[in-house]
């Protein structure tokens, strides 16, 4: 399909006749001699003067508009628009639901180097991980503290995912945790996903301290909307007091709503996460990437320099002739003597 960049240049279309009768060309006045041998003359001198190269017939007038339209129809710059590019990707929509209470900062978790590091971290390094393995698959994150916030709305862009995970700090949603009202959130943001099968994977030490719905109340209105949550538990069981990691209620979550329980720090299970998702059933999406456009000006401006090389080349072929018939032409002279016409040739 052809389309046009600069469709408002056709406008200027009557641009040269608008100049014209606004400009009119400028009538001179010829002063003409009579003499008794005119008609003599004018005939002597009509083979040298007719087909002149300047004169402006109808072929001239065709050659000037062909080539004004053809130059608007360049400068409108033509573009042909090729099919559209279409593709249909699988994917799958998982919430990430992250924990950044006061509790996250307890250093009682060893990273795969075996090195002590805080929950918060731990959580970074097995989503890392897990963003990597989630290529194609549609990820929102969710982050909470004394209140759940969208940190990242559902996208195929995992590098933007896990750079804001990595900008967040524990505490900069609140000291304590509401992973109940996290639940409930998901829940709402679930509502307008069309995704066949909706999952939630809450990774978090699980001690609730601020939801004003409990986890497991918030798990099974999920449970009711389809929702499947996965719990990850970030930490060391031992840990006593308001830091302690609560496994059961990660455990109940799950449960609730058909899920699974998983303990971070076992990683060799963590991998079955993985297998579970991959089982989880995608949804095809269209998506239509750009549409290619070609631009044709180039066509425009062929034809114009060949209907000028066309014209040139007409007129240089009228030119040579008019000379030859001139040097053939009879020569016109006055005889000073008797004032009388002479044509000689």
């Amino acid at each position: 399909m052809l389309s046009w960049m600069y469709p408002w240049v056709f406008l200027l279309w009557p641009l040269p006749w608008l100049v014209r009768w606004l400009f009119p060309p400028v009538k001179t006045v010829v002063t003409t001699v009579k003499v008794p041998f005119g008609r003599r003359l004018q005939e002597a001198n009509a083979s040298t003067s007719a087909g002149s190269v300047d004169t402006w017939g109808w072929p001239r007038w065709l050659v000037a508009v062909s080539v004004w339209t053809l130059m608007l129809a360049a400068t409108a710059r033509p573009q042909w628009i090729l099919p559209p590019i279409q593709k249909e990707l699988p994917v799958r929509d998982l919430l990430l639901l992250v924990d950044l209470s006061g509790s996250m900062q307890q250093e009682d978790f060893v990273n795969a180097a075996g090195k002590k590091v805080d929950r918060l971290s731990a959580v970074k390094e097995v989503l890392g991980d897990f963003l990597m393995r989630r290529k194609g698959d549609r990820v929102g994150l969710v982050v909470f503290g004394d209140a759940a916030y969208l940190q990242a709305p559902f996208s195929t862009d995992l590098e933007l995912s896990r750079k804001l995970l990595d900008e967040c700090q524990v505490g900069m949603a609140g000291p304590r945790t509401a992973l109940g009202d996290a639940i409930g959130l998901g829940v709402h943001l679930f509502d307008d996903s069309d995704a066949p099968a909706k999952t939630m994977i809450a990774l978090t030490d699980g001690n609730d301290t601020k939801s004003r719905v409990p986890p497991v109340e918030a798990a099974r209105v999920a449970k009711q909307r389809d929702i499947k949550i996965y719990t990850v538990a970030i930490g060391d069981p031992t840990t006593v007091g308001e830091d302690k990691l609560d496994e059961q209620a990660l455990r109940d979550v799950a449960s609730a709503t058909g899920g699974d329980y998983f303990f971070a720090a076992d990683r060799k299970n963590l991998e079955s996460i993985y297998d579970k998702l991959d089982q989880i059933e995608v949804r095809k999406v269209r998506t239509v990437s750009h549409k290619p456009r070609v631009d044709v000006y180039f066509a425009a401006v062929a034809v114009v320099l060949l209907i000028l090389l066309i014209d040139r080349l007409v007129r240089a072929m009228a030119a040579a002739r008019q000379t030859a018939l001139k040097q053939d032409a009879p020569k016109v002279r006055v005889d000073a003597m008797t004032g009388k016409l002479e044509v000689t040739r």
